[in-house]
């Protein structure tokens, strides 16, 4: 099967398993990948020729403007979601040849594929998270025990956003904290493509 036939065939399906790309890559095909988390996580760990370019930073207007061609782009996140929202935007920027990468990042480290590894001191996202639904639940339920009940409507409200999150695959929170100084650091390591003719 030629290099075409096979990118045909994952712009068909609309994703492709990481062992899929990383074969392509390996052969040498024409891929970019384009990495949608935040810069820590990225320098944390990323598969080596991806570029980075977060979420709440993406201007697919710009993006495809400076791109130029129509060649597909690969999509990555951590597990699925981000790339998912970065497709949509593509989308509805008239570009249709977005092909996301079946289970993000996670899903390549777990399938034991190579990847870049850095010094970033800053914890993923999704620790920060946690760290900070974990502090105000377990606050709010201290408090509904031994100030005043009506405090327990804090872990329900923070129950309820845990599960709008896993149902949609949207957490406002991520997103919020996404945008804080410490995730917005810049480095100097997400500029390359993977065998890209340009």
């Amino acid at each position: 099967m030629n290099s075409s036939s096979v990118h045909t065939n994952a712009e068909a399906a609309g994703s492709v398993q990481p062992k899929d790309l990383q074969r392509r890559i390996a052969a040498g095909e024409s891929v970019e990948l384009l990495d949608v988390r935040t810069q820590p996580e990225y320098d944390a760990e990323h598969v080596a020729c991806a570029r980075l370019l977060p979420l709440d930073q993406l201007d697919t207007g710009a993006f495809l403007r400076q791109r130029g061609g129509d060649q597909p782009l690969y999509v990555i996140c951590q597990s699925g979601g981000r790339a998912r929202k970065a497709i949509e935007k593509f989308k509805q920027a008239g570009f249709q040849r977005c092909v996301l990468v079946e289970g993000g990042t996670q899903a390549w480290v777990d399938a034991g594929l190579p990847v870049e590894r850095g010094q970033s001191r800053v914890l993923p996202l999704i620790r920060q998270v946690q760290i900070v639904i974990g502090l105000v639940s377990a606050s709010g339920a201290a408090l509904a025990l031994w100030v005043n009940p009506a405090f327990a409507w804090i872990p329900l409200f923070t129950g309820c956003g845990l599960l709008m999150a896993g149902l949609t695959g949207n957490c406002p929170l991520a997103i919020l904290i996404a945008k804080l100084p410490w995730n917005r650091q810049t480095s100097c390591s997400s500029g390359s493509c993977c065998n890209v003719n340009s």
